[in-house]
């Protein structure tokens, strides 16, 4: 069951495209005009316990954005924590830039987005 819910998210994390520097604001934005498009329900900045807020909540998927390329054991603590929770049965991390992540942490799948490998060719 969690693994059409994630990719069902995924997919419609699919048709984010950013321009080349974006504010980690504006992939915020972008994420959620994706999630309403795809008419999936989410909450922004969800509560997963003491200091640990998940960016997006979309059923039992948490989506986490990273602008750049953040450090992977520093992102890999992170999100340890963040599937620690009872609430979030996988994960899904956008990034702007490509970065490695488990398949697994917790026993709970994670998927990586990346935005650079959306972008496609750039056209005058």
């Amino acid at each position: 069951m969690i693994g059409r819910e994630l990719r069902g998210v995924a997919d419609a994390l699919a048709s984010v495209r950013m321009p080349a520097q974006p504010e980690e604001y504006d992939i915020h934005a972008a994420v959620a005009d994706a999630l309403a498009a795809a008419g999936l329900a989410y909450v922004h900045e969800y509560r997963l316990g003491p200091r640990n807020r998940i960016d997006f909540l979309v059923g039992r998927v948490g989506i986490e954005v990273k602008k750049g390329r953040p450090a992977t054991s520093d992102l890999t603590r992170q999100l340890r924590r963040y599937l620690a929770a009872d609430a979030l049965d996988g994960l899904i991390v956008v990034t702007q830039r490509v970065t490695t992540v488990p398949e697994e942490i917790c026993g709970k799948p994670v998927m990586l987005v990346s935005l650079n490998r959306l972008w496609g060719v750039a056209l005058p």
